[in-house]
C-alpha cells in the first residue's frame, strides 16, 4: 500500500504511524477492520439528531480561521506510478534467510558497562569543549543543521537567499532594535516549494545500475541518493541492506536485494544486516514519536527479523555508532571506595543487604535525536539562568485582560523560560503577553505552527507584524531577523501550539535565542503529539524546570463544554440549543460518506451560512471505506468535478502542501505551468515543481486529526465509520472535536467505541530522554 504526504506506510490507513517493532507495552491503534459496527443512537456525546431531520434543521453557526498542522511524520515517495505520499514499495521479494555468524563472547552486563563508559567518555568530551567558545548549533545534524547552516550563509553574505530558492527571495527588511509603529502588511511574494538536493546523472545511472542488479526499481535512485548521498551506488553494492535507509522500504525488500547481489554470502546474521535492522527498528520507532527506545524491544524486533542473536546485534550497533546507549534509573557506575573494597558501607553493612537499588533501564537511540535532546536541555537551562530576574512589570500586570494574562505577565518578568497551558479561549493571553511587553519596549513576538495560528495571533495582538509562523522565524522570511552574533534579534518569543513542537525544531529554535532572551511555551496538552520525534512540551511541563502558568479561562459555548469534558475523560452530553453540536448517525461506510458530503455541501451552508470552502472534514485515517482517499474524492466530485488536468488537481481544489516531513499546509490549487503547480497557502503564493507534485500536494476537503492540528475552521466534520474504532483515543477525539468554532457535526458510526475511548485510551506514551536531562541540570528558578 503506498502512502500520502504526511502520512506514514505501514500505518494501515490510520491516523497514529504504527509498525510491528512499537514497544509491545505502547502500541497505538491498529488496522481498522472492515467491517462496520451497526450505528448507535448517539453515544451519549451531545444532541442526537435524526437522519430524517438532520436534514431540515441542521447544525447551528461557524468557527474561526483555518490552519495547518501535521499528520505523522511524512516519508519519500519512490516506486509506484500512483503514490499519492512520501512513501517507498520496492518491488522486491522477501527474503528467506539462512546461515549464522558466530556471537561474540561478551555478557550482555559488561557490553553495556562498556558501552556506558565510552559514551560517558563522549559526553565529557562534549563537555570540554563547550568550556570554549563554540559555533550555536554545532551539535545538530539533519535538516535542522542544514537549515541553520543556510540560515547563516545568507546572514554572512556567504550566499543570497535566491540561492536557496527557485525564485528571488524578497528583499530582508530592515532590522528594529525597538518596536515601531505598525507598517502595512507586505506583498506575498510566490514562494517555491523546497526541492530535493540534485544529483548529477552520473550518480544516478550508478545508482539505477546496482538498483536494476538487485532486483529493485529504478525509481529507488533518486530518494536513495538523497539518503546516502553521491556514494550510494558504491555503499549499496557492499552493503545491500543500506537500502533501509531510504524511506519506505521494509526488510524483507532489503534482504531480497542483498541476496540477488551477494547471493550466498549473505545471512540473516550478517552485521551488516543487524546493524542496519538497529537502524530501521530505531528509525521507525521515530516516526512513532521516540527518540529512544528499551533495548529488550530493539532485541524483540530483531528476534521477529530472524536474528538469532540480538544481545550481540546490539553490541555491535553500538560499537560501531549505529545507535547510542543510555541508561536511566539506579547509580552510574559509582567510584569504588576503600570501605566498598570490604563490601560495606560506611555503617558497615553491604550496600545490597537492605537498600533496595533502583532498576537501570537500559535506552538505544540514534545519535541525530541524542544530540538534539542534549542540545534543547542546555539551551533551555541557558534561557533559564541568564535572563533578568528583576523586571518589574507590575503596570502592565494590573492592566491585563483577565487574571490568568496578568499571571503570565508576572510570571514571564521574573523567568526567561515559562511554560503556559490552556484551552483556545487561552490564546488570549500570550497575545495579552505580547503586546504589554512590546508596550513596555521589547521586542516580542509570537510565533504559531501554521500560518491560520498566525493570522489568528495577529489578530489578537492587533499588530500583525508580531506574529509569525515557525518556519518563517527560522528561515528569516518572517520576524525581525537576526543579530550581528546570528541570534534572533527579541527579547521575548511566545510559541503558540507548543505541543506540535518535535525535539529537532525545538532545538534549533532554542538555539537560535540569545543569552537573556525569554522564552514563552504555551498549547494545550491534550491535543495530539507533534509529528517529529520528542514530545518536547509535555517533558518541559513533567520536568517542572520553569515556571508553570495554567490557565482559568474555559472554552466557550457548547463546543468548548464537550471538548472541555473530553479533556478529563468524560465525554457527556451537552446542551446545544443552538444546534452547534450535531451527532448523525449512520450504518455503514457507505452511508458515513454519503452524509458527509450532504453536510458539507447542503446541511452546513444552509443551516449556518457557512460555504463548504470553510468547513474541514477530520477522519481517523487516510485508508478504509471511509478515510481521506474516499473522502476528498466524494468531495470533489461534488464541490469542484474536473477531470484532474494538472497532475490529478483542477482550479479550485482544496489541498494540502506537505513541504517537509512533519509540515502539512492547506491550500487551494490556482493554476499550473511549466514551473509547476500553483497554489494559494492562506493568502502565501507557493509554487510546488512538477516532479514534486505527487509526492508532496494531495485533496484537502479531508484531513487526519493530526494534520487538522492547531487549526480552526468555522465548521467541522468528524468521520467515524465503524471500522475506525480503533484508531480512537482521548487526544485524537479531543484534537478532532476542537476543529470547530462555531458548529460541530459527527458522522458517528462507532457505537460504544467512542465514550470507550475517551474513558479508557489515554495519549501513547513516548519514549524520550528530554525529560531526565532536564532534572538533571541546575536550574535555579525551577518551579516547586
Amino acid at each position: 500500500m503506498t502512502a500520502l504526504p504526511g502520512e506514514t506506510p505501514g500505518t494501515g490507513g490510520t491516523d497514529t504511524p504504527q509498525d510491528a517493532v512499537s514497544p509491545p507495552d505502547e502500541a497505538g491503534a491498529q488496522e481498522p477492520t472492515a467491517d462496520a459496527d451497526p450505528a448507535s443512537d448517539a453515544a451519549g456525546a451531545a444532541e442526537v439528531v435524526d437522519p430524517a431531520s438532520t436534514e431540515a434543521a441542521e447544525p447551528d453557526a461557524g468557527a474561526e480561521a483555518e490552519a495547518a498542522s501535521t499528520e505523522g511524520a511524512t516519508e519519500t515517495e519512490a516506486a509506484s506510478a500512483d503514490t499519492e505520499g512520501a512513501s517507498t514499495d520496492a518491488d522486491t521479494e522477501a527474503a528467506s534467510t539462512d546461515a549464522a555468524s558466530p556471537a561474540p563472547e561478551l555478557s550482555e552486563a559488561q557490553a553495556e558497562l562498556a558501552a556506558q563508559r565510552e559514551l560517558r567518555e563522549r559526553i565529557e568530551q562534549r563537555k570540554a569543549a563547550k568550556a570554549a567558545p563554540i559555533a550555536a548549533g554545532a551539535g545538530l545534524s539533519g535538516t535542522a543543521a542544514d537549515l541553520l547552516a543556510a540560515v547563516r550563509a545568507v546572514e554572512s553574505g556567504e550566499k543570497t537567499g535566491s540561492a536557496f530558492f527557485a525564485s528571488p527571495a524578497p528583499a530582508q527588511a530592515p532590522r528594529r532594535p525597538a518596536p515601531a509603529a505598525a507598517q502595512p502588511p507586505r506583498t506575498p511574494v510566490p514562494q517555491a516549494a523546497p526541492a530535493p538536493r540534485s544529483a548529477s546523472p552520473e550518480t544516478l545511472e550508478a545508482v539505477r545500475a546496482v538498483l536494476v542488479e538487485g532486483g529493485a526499481p529504478e525509481a529507488l535512485a533518486r530518494p536513495a541518493v538523497g539518503a546516502l548521498g553521491e556514494q550510494a551506488g558504491e555503499l549499496l553494492r557492499t552493503d545491500p541492506w543500506q537500502l533501509l535507509a531510504v524511506p519506505g522500504v521494509r526488510p524483507e525488500q532489503a534482504d531480497g536485494f542483498a541476496r540477488a547481489l551477494l547471493g550466498a554470502d549473505c545471512g540473516p546474521d550478517d552485521g551488516r544486516r543487524t546493524a542496519a535492522l538497529v537502524g530501521w527498528v530505531l528509525e521507525r520507532a521515530a516516526l512513532q514519536g521516540h527518540t529512544a527506545l528499551d533495548a529488550g524491544d530493539v532485541r524483540a524486533a530483531l528476534a521477529e527479523r530472524a536474528v538469532s542473536d540480538p544481545d550481540a546485534a546490539v553490541r555491535e550497533a553500538v560499537e560501531e555508532g549505529v545507535a547510542l546507549l543510555f541508561q536511566e534509573g539506579g547509580d552510574e557506575e559509582p567510584e569504588e571506595t576503600e570501605a566498598d573494597a570490604d563490601g560495606t558501607d560506611e555503617g558497615g553493612l553491604a550496600p545490597d543487604a537492605d537498600t533496595p537499588r533502583e532498576p537501570v533501564r537500559v535506552l538505544l537511540g540514534l545519535d541525530r535525536y541524542a544530540l538534539a535532546e542534549e542540545s534543547l536541555a542546555d539551551g533551555l537551562a541557558r534561557l533559564v539562568n541568564t535572563c533578568e530576574k528583576a523586571a518589574d512589570w507590575a503596570e502592565a500586570a494590573a492592566a491585563a485582560p483577565s487574571p490568568s494574562a496578568a499571571e503570565l505577565i508576572r510570571t514571564t518578568a521574573a523567568a526567561g523560560l515559562v511554560a503556559h497551558s490552556g484551552g483556545e479561549a487561552a490564546r488570549a493571553e500570550p497575545a495579552a503577553l505580547i503586546a504589554a511587553a512590546r508596550g513596555l519596549g521589547l521586542r516580542a513576538f509570537g510565533a504559531a505552527h501554521s500560518e491560520d495560528g498566525r493570522l489568528r495571533l495577529s489578530a489578537a495582538i492587533g499588530d500583525p507584524d508580531t506574529a509569525v509562523t515557525l518556519s518563517g522565524l527560522l528561515s528569516g522570511a518572517q520576524g525581525p531577523g537576526r543579530d550581528e552574533d546570528g541570534a534572533l534579534a527579541l527579547d521575548l518569543l511566545v510559541v503558540l501550539d507548543a505541543p506540535q513542537l518535535d525535539v529537532e525544531g525545538a532545538a534549533v529554535l532554542v538555539e537560535a535565542l540569545a543569552d537573556g532572551a525569554r522564552l514563552v511555551l504555551s498549547g494545550d496538552p491534550g491535543v495530539l503529539g507533534s509529528a517529529g520525534a520528542g514530545r518536547v512540551f509535555a517533558d518541559v511541563l513533567a520536568a517542572r524546570t520553569c515556571p508553570q502558568v495554567v490557565s482559568r479561562t474555559p472554552d466557550p459555548g457548547p463546543i468548548g463544554e464537550l471538548v472541555s469534558g473530553i479533556g478529563i475523560g468524560e465525554l457527556n452530553q451537552v446542551d446545544a440549543p443552538g444546534k452547534e453540536v450535531v451527532i448523525v448517525p449512520v450504518r455503514d461506510a457507505g452511508e458515513a460518506v454519503h452524509r458527509t458530503v450532504q453536510l458539507v455541501a447542503d446541511s452546513v451552508p444552509r443551516a449556518f451560512s457557512i460555504p463548504a470552502d470553510e468547513t474541514q472534514v477530520i477522519t481517523v485515517g487516510h485508508g478504509g471505506a471511509a478515510g481521506t482517499r474516499v473522502l476528498n474524492e466524494a468531495l470533489k466530485q461534488r464541490l469542484n468535478p474536473g477531470p484532474g488536468r494538472f497532475g490529478g488537481f483542477d482550479p479550485g481544489d482544496r489541498v494540502v502542501h506537505v513541504p517537509a516531513p512533519g509540515r502539512a499546509v492547506p491550500g487551494v490549487v490556482r493554476s499550473a505551468d511549466a514551473e509547476g503547480l500553483h497554489l494559494d497557502c492562506g493568502g502565501v503564493p507557493v509554487v510546488v515543481p512538477q516532479e514534486r507534485v505527487e509526492s508532496s500536494v494531495r485533496h484537502g476537503w479531508a484531513l487526519s486529526a493530526h494534520q487538522a492540528a492547531g487549526m480552526r475552521w468555522p465548521a467541522a466534520v468528524v468521520v467515524l465509520p465503524g471500522d475506525a474504532a480503533q484508531g480512537l483515543s482521548r487526544p485524537w477525539v479531543y484534537t478532532a472535536f476542537g476543529r470547530g468554532e462555531r458548529h460541530l457535526s459527527v458522522v458517528h458510526g462507532v457505537d460504544q467505541a467512542l465514550p470507550r475511548a475517551v474513558e479508557q485510551v489515554p495519549a501513547q506514551e513516548r519514549t524520550t530522554r528530554l525529560r531526565p536531562l532536564l532534572e538533571a541540570l541546575p536550574t535555579p528558578d525551577a518551579a516547586s
